[in-house]
């Protein structure tokens, strides 16, 4: 594709929490969520994140719609660089990109009807009249698969999966471009789960949506994604075309997590031997110098401690950071 093809460029993002803070600290410690991660999202494009809980995918998330401030980095979001721009700087950036959160309790006001959790982004960016935001809010959750006359009701009065629904309304209310998907599904039954991401690549394919889709589920990932990545403990190890990272996962971390994917068939699951990580993960705060993978790695070599291993473009888009090749 040509560069004008690409919407957001991620340059070595860092995210790190100070945990050392106050007078008496003798010296400072920082957790490493996100330690400099680059990757391309273009276009109408799905780039799923997959790693285990503590890698730090949703600070990631977060940190690029700048819910956190990045430690370093540059994020471009069509051509411009918004990675230090102030709060007032960045709030036609707000607009367009957004976000809908993993826990659908959480993430919605419980004293505010949804009509007004739906509408109070559009308010926020002055973008309609009252009567004209009423309409939007019928409309979006009509196109989320809610009855358009709800609109007085109460979070509590919705399912889970309803109030999923209502979120990612509350997200498209003002016409985004780029969407963070935290973990949308993780939190609702089984049976929910394929309608939320079947809806998801709709409204994808309908409005002109980019996603970021970060899951645990990597069956799920693979489904909605057109290009995945993954994170260990705050780095990525490696990335790829959805279908090009299941049938050639080049990674031993990548492998493990492949591995783990159950499979309906008992003839099958007999067959594909899984792949058991020993040791424990790393401290955030403390992580091994060199690659980071290594004290759970079979394949380890002397050089995995002394130096961390940089993506390597292995051809078609597919990079790994690892020594192995």
């Amino acid at each position: 594709m040509e560069e004008k093809d690409t919407l957001i460029e991620v340059k070595n993002l860092s995210k790190f929490f100070d945990v050392n803070k106050g007078m008496f600290a003798k010296k400072k410690s920082y957790v490493k969520a996100v330690d400099d991660v680059s990757f391309i999202i273009k276009k109408g494009e799905t780039l799923g994140i997959v790693g285990e809980s503590g890698c730090g995918k949703t600070t990631m998330g977060r940190t690029l719609l700048k819910l956190y401030e990045p430690t370093a980095g540059e994020i471009i979001y069509n051509g411009k660089d918004i990675a230090n721009l102030k709060n007032n700087e960045m709030l036609p950036y707000r607009r367009k990109m957004q976000m809908i959160f993993q826990d659908p309790y959480a993430s919605l006001n419980s004293r505010m009807s949804i009509g007004d959790i739906i509408a109070e982004p559009i308010e926020i960016h002055k973008l309609m009249n009252k009567i004209e935001r009423l309409e939007r809010v019928r409309y979006l959750l009509n196109k989320v698969g809610l009855n358009p006359e709800d609109v007085r009701r109460y979070p509590h009065e919705f399912s889970g999966g309803q109030r999923q629904r209502i979120g990612i309304a509350r997200a498209l209310a003002v016409q985004p471009e780029f969407i963070v998907c935290d973990e949308p599904i993780s939190a609702l039954d089984v049976s929910i789960q394929a309608q939320v991401v079947n809806m998801l690549e709709d409204l994808q394919d309908d409005l002109g949506l980019t996603y970021l889709f970060i899951a645990h589920d990597l069956s799920m990932v693979k489904h909605i994604s057109n290009k995945i990545g993954v994170m260990y403990l705050g780095k990525l190890v490696e990335i790829a075309e959805s279908n090009e990272l299941y049938k050639n996962p080049l990674h031993p971390y990548t492998k493990a997590l492949l591995s783990a994917i159950p499979v309906p068939d008992p003839d099958m699951a007999l067959q594909n031997k899984r792949i058991m990580l020993e040791g424990e993960i790393p401290s955030p705060i403390d992580p091994p110098e060199g690659c980071r993978f290594r004290g759970r790695c079979k394949y380890a070599m002397p050089m995995c401690a002394e130096a961390q291993p940089e993506l390597k473009d292995m051809g078609g888009e597919h990079k790994v950071a690892c020594f192995l090749y």
